[in-house]
């Protein structure tokens, strides 16, 4: 958190890979490293039954500079809310990492949150399954409002109502 509330970055290559680097704090040999050739990702659910698949490894960085260009182009134009859940949930279908993707993609949205002047939000544990379902709902059907409500649920935390 601190390198993001210092970070003059809004959304970068460079960005995801410290902050993924920061994550791990160089405790795995892949900190800081995208997927390499031919190394594809899973998310499993609790009964081992595949409910996402990353993207496939050669498009990583195709597809991380098409979310960049959408973001710039469009930053002035939707409401934050809207560009930190579209940022967040394409990033985690990309799964451009071998771990750690949940982690940076949250960062990231608190990243998009921060730079629009909006407080940062933390998705807590005990909402994972609703997190999952809003990820699930956004990559079957391009539904952005479970993700927003999500975010909006967590600035009711927030604000104690």
């Amino acid at each position: 958190m601190e390198y993001i509330r210092t970070v003059k970055d809004h959304l970068s290559i460079q960005l995801m890979l410290d902050l993924h680097r920061i994550v791990f704090k160089n405790s795995k040999e892949f900190a800081g490293h995208f997927r390499k050739a031919r190394e594809e990702v899973a998310v499993m659910n609790s009964s081992r039954e595949i409910v996402h698949r990353g993207a496939p490894s050669h498009n990583i960085t195709f597809l991380l500079k098409n979310l960049i260009k959408w973001y710039n182009d469009y930053k002035g134009e939707y409401p934050p809310l809207v560009l930190a859940a579209v940022v967040h949930n394409q990033f985690e279908n990309i799964h451009p990492f071998r771990d750690g993707n949940g982690r940076v993609g949250r960062l990231l949205l608190v990243n998009v949150l921060l730079e629009h002047k909006l407080p940062p939000v933390n998705i807590e544990l005990k909402n994972r399954a609703q997190y999952h379902n809003a990820l699930q709902a956004y990559e079957l059907h391009g539904d952005l409002q479970p993700t927003i409500e999500l975010i909006l649920k967590e600035y009711k935390k927030l604000l104690g109502m």
